[in-house]
């Protein structure tokens, strides 16, 4: 890798980190610049899933505030994001690389449609629970559940956009505010990440030069993603999602 390759890589890292923190889709960024520079795409793919490790971590800690008071949550949640993390890490390496071509652009569209109506949506399923005198299930229930665990599975393929699903989802069944739910979407993440990368360096070859350059790059765009982050306003925050989600979206159906 060449100097000029290599600031490219870790340039990328860092704006993936950022956007990785923020919304989600930071592979987007990087996977696209280590194809480029010589990597194939198996292990680019594996390449940047432990790089981005880092970068989660880093985003999850600049969310601490918002998520005091998660803990049971977060462990509920993050054990099914492990199982699907892990799910996705070994389809990766027994499925045909364009096995999920057809299906993710789809997905993600789904996604951004829950993410513009989830307010709205929101109000109508709690007029509906106060009606019928239920209450709001703390950890999302059943659906959320089943939801996280597709999610995760898809995040340990590949994860272009798992944090748009991932906020999607909790946003709207969860009852808290999108700042909080984003907190744990970066753990959640992390986990994923987490997971997958730990099977890759079993049974797949990594380019270790590229890995350190997207970790560093994604340590510090995380720390500055979080710091960003956390200052925009519910409705920034939800235009920002849509916009990164439909930006995805074209990327993959091209």
């Amino acid at each position: 890798m060449s100097p000029a390759e290599a600031l490219a890589v870790l340039a990328a890292g860092i704006g993936a980190g950022t956007i990785n923190t923020i919304v989600g889709s930071g592979t987007l960024i990087t996977f696209p610049v280590l194809l480029a520079v010589g990597l194939g795409p198996v292990t680019a793919n594996v390449s940047n899933a432990l790089g981005l490790v880092p970068g989660s971590i880093a985003g999850a800690l600049g969310y601490r505030a918002e998520l005091a008071g998660q803990r049971d949550r977060l462990l509920r949640l993050g054990a099914v994001c492990l199982l699907g993390g892990a799910a996705g890490a070994v389809l990766l390496v027994t499925l045909p690389s364009k096995a999920f071509d057809a299906i993710v652009p789809g997905l993600i569209g789904a996604a951004l449609v829950l993410v513009v109506v989830q307010p709205r949506l929101a109000r109508y399923v709690q007029a509906r629970r106060d009606r019928d005198g239920a209450a709001v299930p703390v950890h999302g229930g059943p659906a959320l559940i089943a939801g996280l665990l597709l999610a995760s599975m898809y995040g340990g393929y590949f994860g272009a956009a798992q944090g748009v699903l991932y906020l999607s989802l909790m946003g709207l069944l969860l009852d808290e505010p999108l700042q909080r739910i984003n907190g744990l979407k970066n753990v959640l993440a992390a986990i994923v990440n987490g997971i997958a990368a730990v099977f890759f360096l079993v049974v797949a070859h990594m380019d270790w030069a590229a890995v350190g350059l997207v970790a560093v790059g994604a340590t510090i765009g995380g720390v500055l993603g979080a710091r960003v982050g956390r200052r925009l306003p519910p409705v920034a925050l939800r235009a920002l999602i849509v916009v990164v989600g439909v930006v995805a979206m074209v990327r993959l159906l091209l």
